[in-house]
Parts: structure tokens; C-alpha cells; sequence
């Protein structure tokens, strides 16, 4: 499996509406235009007790296919009593897949089918760098669950519980080191005449959570139908979509608008300003300050090609040579990507990206292989056993004087490059474009 970049995406809501579809796409886009369609996993546990799961993962299913131009698979995992048969299918979907997502429905009950299973692992894999990486986007309930702690929304705001945490999968700290309670739907309005802001706790529920977070944690805040797109190789944080995103602390607050590109640490930076106490403007200025330094450097600095890089390049070239049948195009490409290996092995690297790069090489070597058993076969094996069954129904048609129907079989047969010559022995066919098509 080949690496692309690591991105963890934090959508407070929204993810199959319009207007997130763009973000949608900008993410599958950094996989490179030569990518084709990318392996892409929706995790439907977050819903799996729903009576309508089947119809929002079709609908997901259809969002995706239509308006992002990238189908996906669903990695179904409802409960954690489904047969092993089913949570393995799952599993190996989340894995193979280089970019996966899992969005609505209850975090309290994903943490509780996922808690003690391998799935946690498995979305941690997408964020680690290694052969399984990839984009890992959280959406509204799942975005809970990213952080050190969770809130059971249905449990506080339906059943009328008194607010309390959960523990979380802190995926977010794990890649980032950024200790938050990630909060979506920040903006809400749907309550009309009571207060449904901050993932429907509203101020007063939201200020005794507050009072409840372990030492150094803070609150993400992701505004409905808004992307927090935290790119780990680059260390940075763009915020896209129709809102913002808010880190507070003790009920101080500042706020990162929509187009907003900050440093990852700066986060992190932001909340500790606000615990000691310091103003959002100066909280929010530093931010940006450190955000316009970075990226000048980044400027003025030259970078070079990484291995990751010419990965992706070298890839993208391969595939799009098979396509185009270029066998010579396609082995030159993977001499490339040995060479650059190679390049590597000498100067003493020793990282990742040469593990994947060498375990892409490989994979290329077995998709050349099969491309070529394909490539090579006679193709009148393909269409030898429908060609026999119809000329068995144009002998019938002739002994029962049916020319009508024989003369019908032997033209279509003629359209579709199949000649058909009679003899006193029978009939027998040819190609008469024995080029295969692909």
C-alpha cells in the first residue's frame, strides 16, 4: 500500500452536504491528479444502531460517488456483536483504504463497540506515517471521539443525564500532542429559543464540562459545516467551510475564521495563552504572527523532493502508462522509483517512507505482472464460450430453415469483429480485429 499525506480532517457537520463536498474533494485531490480514484472506507458504527443505517450508508455512498467523484466502500462494524467474518471485512477495509471517514450518529456508542477492538488502532494508522496512512476525516459524532475525553451527547441533551465525560480515543493528541476535548456543531442554532451552541450543551451545560476537564485539556470548538484540516507533515492548520473553529479555556475564547492557516502548535499555544490568562487578541495575534513567519520561511526556503514525493509521482506515472497499454512507459517508472530507493539505501536513510516506497515498489511489480497475464491472453478465450453458444443456436436456426434468425446471429456476430465462415465441416469463426482492447 502506497502513502499519500496525513491529514486528520475535524468536520463539525455537514459532511455530506454541498457545501462540504468541495473540501471533500480538495482532500482526495492531494493525492495527486495521477492517482486515479482512491481506496476510500466510511465507517458506519457511529449509526450502526439506527434503524435507517442502510439507507444513510447508501446515501454516503451515493454523495460520494456523484458529488465528490470518488466512490467508497462501506466498512460496516455496527456493533461489536456482529460475526468475526464481518468485523474482519471491516477491518481490512479501513486498512486498505488511503482515506476513511466515519461521521454521524452517537460517539458514546462508537466508543463502546470500538473500546477494546482493533479499530481505534486502525484509524490511528492512517495519521502514523507508515504504510497504512493516509486522510482519516472525523465528522460531528465522530469528531467527538478524537479528543482525551468525549461528551454522550444523546445521554445529556436527550435523556436529560447530567453532563459528564467520557474518556476518548485521543487520536488527536496522539498526532498532533494537542490535549483538547473536540467539540462540533460549536455554532448550533437549531434550538431557536434555548441555547444549543457547543454541540447542543449550551453555555450553562458547556461551563460545568468545563469545571470537569483533566488538567491541560482544552476545547476544539468546529462550527457547523466547517473543516479543521490539520496537515501532520507540514505542521499546519487550515481552517475551510462556512465557520470557524474556537479554542477555550474556562470559558475564554478565541476564534480562527473560515481560510485561516495556523501552525499545529499554535493551537496548543493558543490555549495555554488563555489559561495564563492572556486576551483573545493577543492570543489570536500570536497565532497568526507565528502562522506568517512559518510560511515565509517555508518560502524562502528551497525545498527538495522526499522519497514520499517521488513515490507519488512515480506511481501516478505507472498507473497512467498501464492504462494507456505503455508497457515501456510503465517498467520505465518503476526503474525510476528503484533507482530513487536506491539513492536512499546509500545515503544511510532509514525512515518510513523507504519501507513504503519499497513495499509500492513490489506492489507495482505484481500489478505489471497481472496487467501482463492479461495483456498476453489470446483474446479469443475471453469470448470463445459466447461465441460457441451462439453459433449452437445458429445451427438450430438452419435446420429448422430459420434463415432470418441465422442471417441476424452471423451479422451481429460480423458488428462485433467476429467472422463467421461456413464450410462443410461447420462453422468455424475468426477475429477480425484480433487486437485487445483495454
Amino acid at each position: 500500500m502506497t502513502t499519500g499525506p496525513r491529514i486528520l480532517a475535524i468536520m463539525g457537520s455537514g459532511e455530506t452536504a454541498p457545501a462540504m463536498a468541495k473540501v471533500h474533494r480538495a482532500l482526495f485531490e492531494r493525492f495527486g491528479a495521477g492517482a486515479g480514484p482512491v481506496a476510500a472506507a466510511v465507517i458506519d458504527t457511529p449509526y450502526g444502531f439506527q434503524e435507517n443505517a442502510d439507507e444513510l450508508s447508501a446515501r454516503t455512498m451515493e454523495f460520494f460517488a456523484t458529488s465528490v467523484g470518488n466512490p467508497v466502500e462501506v466498512a460496516s462494524y455496527r456493533s461489536a456483536d456482529v460475526d468475526a467474518l464481518t468485523a474482519s471485512t471491516a477491518l481490512a477495509r479501513i486498512r486498505g483504504a488511503r482515506y476513511v471517514m466515519a461521521g454521524p450518529g452517537s460517539p458514546s456508542y462508537a466508543l463502546r463497540q470500538w473500546a477494546g477492538g482493533p479499530f481505534p488502532a486502525a484509524l490511528a494508522e492512517k495519521l502514523s506515517g507508515g504504510a497504512g496512512s493516509g486522510v482519516l476525516t472525523m465528522a460531528s459524532a465522530a469528531a467527538l471521539t478524537l479528543g482525551v475525553v468525549t461528551i454522550p451527547v444523546y445521554e445529556v441533551y436527550k435523556v436529560g443525564e447530567a453532563p459528564r465525560w467520557l474518556p476518548g480515543l485521543d487520536l488527536l493528541g496522539a498526532a498532533t500532542g494537542l490535549r483538547a476535548a473536540v467539540v462540533p456543531h460549536y455554532d448550533n442554532a437549531e434550538g431557536g429559543s434555548h441555547d444549543t451552541r457547543f454541540c447542543y450543551m449550551g453555555e450553562r451545560r458547556l461551563r460545568i464540562l468545563e469545571a470537569m476537564l483533566p488538567d491541560g485539556v482544552f476545547i476544539l470548538g468546529v462550527d457547523s459545516h466547517t473543516a479543521l484540516l490539520l496537515d501532520l507533515d507540514a505542521g499546519t492548520a487550515t481552517v475551510t467551510g462556512l465557520g470557524g473553529i474556537t479554542v477555550r479555556v474556562d470559558g475564554r475564547s478565541t476564534l480562527f475564521a473560515h481560510g485561516s492557516t495556523i501552525g499545529i502548535d499554535a493551537i496548543g499555544e493558543a490555549a495555554r495563552g488563555l489559561a495564563a490568562g492572556q486576551s483573545a487578541e493577543t492570543v489570536y495575534e500570536a497565532a497568526i504572527a507565528t502562522a506568517e513567519d512559518g510560511a515565509q520561511r517555508r518560502r524562502g526556503s528551497r525545498p527538495t523532493a522526499t522519497l514520499r514525493d517521488d513515490m507519488t509521482h512515480l506511481e501516478g506515472t505507472f498507473i497512467a502508462a498501464l492504462d494507456a497499454v505503455d508497457t515501456a512507459a510503465a517498467v520505465s517508472a518503476l526503474l525510476d522509483l528503484d533507482s530513487a530507493i536506491a539513492a536512499r539505501v546509500r545515503a544511510g536513510e532509514d525512515s518510513p517512507d523507504l519501507d513504503n516506497a519499497s513495499a509500492t515498489f513490489r506492489s507495482l511489480i505484481v500489478r505489471l505482472g497481472e496487467h501482463a497475464a492479461t495483456g498476453n491472453a489470446d483474446p479469443r478465450d475471453a469470448i470463445a464460450p459466447l461465441v460457441e453458444a451462439l453459433l449452437e443456436l445458429r445451427t438450430a436456426a438452419r435446420a429448422a430453415k430459420d434463415w432470418a434468425a441465422s442471417d441476424l446471429i452471423r451479422n451481429k456476430l460480423a458488428a462485433a469483429g467476429v467472422e463467421v465462415r461456413d464450410s462443410a465441416d461447420g462453422a468455424t469463426w475468426v477475429l477480425t480485429d484480433p487486437t485487445p482492447k483495454h
